[in-house]
């Protein structure tokens, strides 16, 4: 069985077991965490919602608190001795999805 949840903007399709990185979210590592936008529950019967389905949710656990890759935003305008450059790196979090209830 798996599920297409909604977190942070974002649309993730989970199983029990999978890991998925989502943007941040307050907790800690071993806090449980549950996602109760549930666009769709896939498997034998599929059922899908309109936006959500009443009474499904994920549960999980924070597995980590991280951070991406810095990404660079370099910008040059030539010949007018004009330069910038800025570093971002995005908060995230490992979240370990232990079961799908529907």
């Amino acid at each position: 069985m798996f599920a297409v949840i909604k977190t942070g903007g974002k649309q993730y399709s989970v199983a029990a077991g999978d890991v998925i990185t989502v943007m941040a979210l307050d907790g800690a590592p071993g806090d449980a965490v549950t996602f109760d936008e549930v666009l769709m529950l896939g498997g034998d019967s599929p059922k899908i919602g309109a936006p959500t389905i009443a009474g499904a949710k994920v549960s999980g656990e924070i597995a980590e608190q991280t951070r991406s890759p810095k990404t660079i935003a370099f910008k040059k305008r030539r010949r007018q001795n004009s330069k910038r450059k800025r570093g971002h790196r995005q908060d995230l979090t490992l979240v370990r999805i232990t079961a799908i209830e529907s």
